[in-house]
């Protein structure tokens, strides 16, 4: 089985789509695992609580503080800047989370822990139409 989710974000920040993934799922009453591989390189995918959405918001402050905008000073090293201040530390920020997860999934029930979450974790200020694609088997 293959899918692809869209998901539709209005700036930086993590979009839950875990009940979309449910949804998809549940009729196949398999077991197997889902990969996850979102087809885009400023942003990322993240396992993540999703019962406070502080967890949420203080994962975005802690990025933007790891690697801030290429306006900032301490970022003057950047040379592709072309395409905004937000562009090339949105690819570093997808270089160094994942961008393909890996979910085990019994009777077409991703094994998710009580308070995990499916995300994708975008990156970029403008809003996009992001694609994840999704293979269970």
């Amino acid at each position: 089985m293959q899918t692809e989710f869209i998901i539709s974000t209005q700036g930086p920040g993590l979009y839950e789509f875990t009940s979309g993934i449910r949804d998809w799922l549940a009729p196949s009453g398999r077991d197997g695992l889902l990969t996850l591989f979102v087809r885009h390189t400023s942003c990322s995918l993240a396992i993540q609580e999703n019962a406070d959405p502080e967890v949420r918001t203080d994962l975005q402050a802690f990025f933007e503080r790891l690697v801030p905008p290429a306006d900032d000073p301490s970022m003057a090293y950047l040379r592709h800047t072309y395409e905004g201040p937000d562009d090339m530390p949105a690819h570093i920020k997808a270089a160094l989370l994942p961008v393909s997860l890996g979910i085990p999934v019994a009777a077409g029930v991703p094994m998710l822990g009580t308070w995990q979450g499916v995300y994708l974790f975008e990156h970029r200020t403008q809003s996009h139409n992001r694609r994840v694609a999704a293979h269970f088997a």
